[in-house]
């Protein structure tokens, strides 16, 4: 079979992933609207009614926490969805944006997106208060080595092929982190046949010039559904991880590899939540002179995501001692409270509150 050049090849992949689904023209840098950074995010919308837009709040937070947390389901945590719908409260500002592209057929196609930049101290304090797992800054910048086979030879994709692979990288910065491509030079192409292989040590030596020492090695080829690649993560020389993503559209396949490769980074960097344990912990509220003042702590409580349970212990007077069943620790129920909550103090040991 006839090889065609590496420049060729690349424009033909490109060309395949951008001919399977919508493509987006090219963006203008500048004073365009965009997410940056951990705590901000951008989902598309429909308009730009309120409705619409604390959906769209809620949409945002919740990928926050996934790259905050290195978890894609956070937002599906126990306590977390309460907190969606209260998205709004958490937002620092935002912005509307509206994309330009063309569809398959040629057709324009127009999108607006939000851009939603939130508060990073609250966020940290959300976090915290549910229990939410952190992976700690700064983050890895692993090497991907990449080859793919399209039917003639597979080939490595490297930094002056970083459009072909930019499913790959975006979905890496979607998760809260960055993936970098080999220059590409002739002995890293001849790496190929390792990547092939799965030689993880060989392609360890090959990729000893960049830092860290983290490498994801995948294999991509065409199957009769579509497109398969198989991967690899390795850290130090030691594989943390392999899966296979399988997909009729070739970004998704690819796009699957910043997956894994970030879950792999979780399980060993990430950290549990700060806020201690879940468990039941005894608390006692005073101030409670009337039925009405019962409920009204009552709602408190039960408006707070941190609380999953409610007994009451003991009553005396306008005292009431309880066993709350809590998301995170003590610490997470006084974060949770807030400035404007009708309860004060948390002294002493157990904590006792004074309803106002």
């Amino acid at each position: 079979m006839r090889r065609i050049s590496g420049i060729a090849w690349v424009a033909a992949f490109t060309l395949l992933m951008a001919s399977t689904a919508w493509a987006q023209s090219p963006r203008t840098e500048g004073d365009r609207a965009g997410a940056q950074g951990l705590y901000q995010a951008e989902v598309p919308v429909n308009s730009q009614g309120d409705a619409e837009r604390n959906g769209a709040f809620a949409r945002a937070l919740g990928v926050v926490l996934g790259k905050i947390s290195g978890d894609r389901s956070a937002a599906g945590r126990p306590g977390v969805g309460a907190e969606l719908r209260n998205a709004k409260s958490y937002v620092e500002s935002y912005d509307y944006r509206q994309d330009q592209g063309t569809s398959p057929s040629g057709a324009p196609t127009f999108r607006s997106t939000l851009v939603v930049r939130f508060t990073p101290s609250e966020v940290d304090s959300l976090m915290g208060a549910l229990g939410l797992p952190v992976w700690p800054q700064p983050r890895p910048k692993p090497v991907v080595w990449l080859a793919i086979d399209d039917g003639s030879g597979p080939r490595l994709l490297s930094l002056q092929q970083n459009n072909a692979a930019r499913p790959l990288l975006n979905r890496a910065i979607e998760r809260g982190y960055k993936l970098g491509l080999p220059a590409g030079n002739a002995a890293e192409q001849a790496v190929v046949g390792a990547i092939w292989r799965q030689d993880t040590a060989a392609v360890a030596r090959a990729s000893s010039r960049y830092s860290p020492p983290m490498q994801l090695l995948g294999k991509m080829y065409r199957d009769k559904a579509g497109w398969v690649a198989d991967w690899v993560f390795v850290d130090k020389g030691k594989t943390l991880s392999k899966w296979t993503s399988k997909n009729a559209d070739a970004r998704t396949t690819m796009a699957a590899g910043a997956d894994g490769a970030a879950e792999a980074l979780m399980r060993r960097y990430g950290k549990a939540g700060s806020a201690g344990p879940a468990g039941s912990y005894r608390v006692v509220f005073t101030g409670i002179e009337s039925a009405d003042d019962y409920l009204r702590l009552s709602s408190t409580l039960q408006g707070m995501s941190v609380v999953r349970k409610i007994t009451p212990v003991r009553a005396s007077g306008s005292t009431l001692e309880v066993e709350l069943e809590l998301l995170s620790g003590l610490s997470g129920f006084r974060r949770m409270l807030g400035s404007d909550s009708p309860l004060q103090g948390g002294e002493g040991e157990p904590p006792v509150y004074h309803l106002r």
